[in-house]
Parts: structure tokens; C-alpha cells; sequence
């Protein structure tokens, strides 16, 4: 059952909505659903959509400009902080953990029915950054006929090994999270991703472990199911919708500091994620972004009015209408 939509940390237009989602072995889930008020639209390009964005791993949504971008064209924006992340962090909780990524069904179909998009006869855009992206991209394809458009930021499409690493460690992987699945892995992470945005002026202000600078710690559990979800979209997935995949042109090692962390992506290997794109359905439509860093719209200027570009022309060319 909803709560009441309440005032958001990011003040007007924003408010926020608790998702109760009963309990796990952790204690009580929730979910939390952030709006933006939209402005009266008269003749926009896209009166009659709901968007609904869901945020990467260790992040939350905090990115009012892109909700401004949405609404300026007319849409009704939301925005969802999963289970575990944010918002909807409780103590006592494992950040962002999850056993399989199906999980996340539960926290969509809350969000939606909050959001009354079938009800009201709107067309529902669906929005995803990296690990937010496969989530989403997992979800329209079992739930077809639902969606008019998905659109993915860098989504976390492939590991980063590769699909040939990938399946050779993968029974390693689901062998230790049947018998471990909250040990913790070596931290990888080594913040750069992190600085990268602090000298681009993008980070954000977050609240205390909502978006650490090396990221949450992994567990086998939570790896086995992201990785579970890279198989099937290497399978192939035939999302029914439209999809538009936003990616830098470019990535670069992590392992060590690089100024060109601030005009690439630093966190995937974006020429994998361009080919695992083509197996999401018959419609999809890649644009590689010059000078973009992992999150496209958290990018210098240049970069990020890029993506806001490349998304309004590929929503007002009729991606909507498809």
C-alpha cells in the first residue's frame, strides 16, 4: 500500500511517494516513487507520456535537470528509487542487494499502479542508466504491449570481460551465491568514476551512503543475478518497443587515473554494450556521444546538451508513435 505523496530532499517541484513492499529476511522493503509536478501542456510533443526513470547501481535519482527536459516537452516524470537504494535505504539493510534481478518487478508494478498510467490512458516511456538499464530492458521484454518507448542511458548490458569471460566465470559465480551469496567481493571500484564527475562539477550533493565514492560492496548473489540478466539479453530479448541506447564514443581503462575519464566512459566497455544493444529487439536505435562520460547527461556541457539532442530528435521524430 502507498503512503501519501510527501515534500522530496530536491524541494519544488519534486515530491515523493513510499512503496511499501512487505518484508525480506532484512526486515521491512520499500520502495520510493519521486515526481515532478509538470507544467500545463498545451500542444507539447509529448502530453499524454508518463516517463518512469530508474536510477544505476550505488545511485538514487537526484538528476532534476533531466526531469525539466521531460516535463518541458510536456511528459509527466517519475522517478524510482529501488528497493534498498536511496530513499529507500532502512538500517539494517544490504545496499542495493538483490537474488535476481525479477525481484524488481514488484517495486515497477507499485510504482505504476502509483502512477495510474493504464488507467488514465497515458503511453509509458520507460528510462534506465547502466545496471537500471538491463533491469528495465529485463522487464519490458516479459512484459510486453506495456511500454511506447524505452530509452537507455550506458546501459549494463555486458560484463566487462566480455561475453567470453563472462561465461567462463559464470559457474564459478553462481557456485559461491548458492552457498555465499552475501559474502562480500574485492572492492574494484577505485573512485575515478566518482572524480571524474567532481572535476565535471556533476556530482552531486548526496546524503550520507546513498552514493559512496567507491560504490556499494558486491556480494555472489547479487553478481549472479546481474549476470544471469547479460545471458539473456545476449540470447536475445525482442523488446516490442522502440529502444534508443545513449553511450560515450569511447571508454577507458578504470584501473588507473586519466583525464580523459572526464570525457569517456570509465565504468563499461561501450563497444560491448553497442553490440549487445543489437540483440534487444528489432527496433533499436544506437547514438555514441562524443566526449560522454558513463552517466551521458552528467557530462561537460557540450556533451550532455549532445544526449539531450539526440533523445528529443529520436522522441520527436515518432519514436512515441511507433
Amino acid at each position: 500500500m502507498a503512503s501519501t505523496w510527501a515534500p522530496d530532499i530536491l524541494g519544488e517541484p519534486f515530491e515523493q511517494l513510499t512503496l511499501d513492499l512487505g518484508t525480506d529476511a532484512e526486515g521491512p522493503v520499500v520502495a520510493t516513487l519521486v515526481r515532478a509536478r509538470p507544467h500545463v501542456a498545451v500542444l507539447k510533443p509529448l502530453a499524454g507520456v508518463d516517463v518512469l526513470y530508474v536510477h544505476g547501481w550505488s545511485d538514487y535519482f537526484f538528476q532534476a535537470e533531466l526531469a525539466r527536459f521531460w516535463t518541458d516537452l510536456g511528459a509527466h516524470f517519475y522517478a524510482l528509487d529501488l528497493r534498498k537504494y536511496g530513499r529507500s535505504q532502512r538500517p539494517g539493510q544490504t545496499p542495493g542487494y538483490v537474488a535476481s534481478l525479477e525481484d524488481y518487478d514488484a517495486d515497477i508494478e507499485a510504482a505504476l499502479d502509483a502512477m495510474g498510467t493504464a488507467r488514465k490512458g497515458r503511453r509509458l516511456a520507460l528510462m534506465g542508466h547502466s545496471t537500471g538499464g538491463l533491469t528495465l530492458s529485463l522487464w519490458a521484454a516479459r512484459h510486453p504491449g506495456i511500454a511506447a518507448a524505452l530509452v537507455l542511458n550506458s546501459p549494463w548490458l555486458e560484463l566487462q570481460t566480455g561475453a567470453i569471460g563472462r561465461q567462463a566465470i559464470a559457474p564459478l559465480v553462481a557456485a559461491r551465491a548458492r552457498f555465499d551469496p552475501l559474502g562480500v567481493h574485492p572492492v574494484v571500484d577505485l573512485g575515478f568514476y566518482t572524480r571524474a564527475q567532481r572535476e565535471l562539477g556533476t556530482l552531486p550533493d548526496s546524503p550520507e551512503g546513498w552514493r559512496p565514492e567507491r560504490g556499494f560492496p558486491t556480494h555472489p548473489g547479487w553478481l549472479a543475478a546481474v549476470m544471469a540478466g547479460h545471458a539473456a539479453v545476449a540470447a536475445g530479448l525482442e523488446i516490442d518497443c522502440p529502444v534508443l541506447v545513449l553511450l560515450s564514443a569511447r571508454s577507458t581503462s578504470p584501473l588507473q587515473w586519466s583525464d580523459e575519464m572526464t570525457k569517456t566512459d570509465s565504468v563499461l566497455v561501450v563497444d560491448d554494450i553497442a553490440r549487445a544493444a543489437t540483440r534487444l529487439g528489432p527496433r533499436v536505435t544506437i547514438d555514441r556521444i562524443p566526449d560522454a562520460i558513463h552517466d551521458v547527461f552528467l557530462s561537460e556541457h557540450g556533451a550532455a546538451e549532445a544526449a539531450y539532442a539526440a533523445l528529443q530528435a529520436w522522441l520527436t521524430r515518432g519514436a512515441m508513435d511507433a
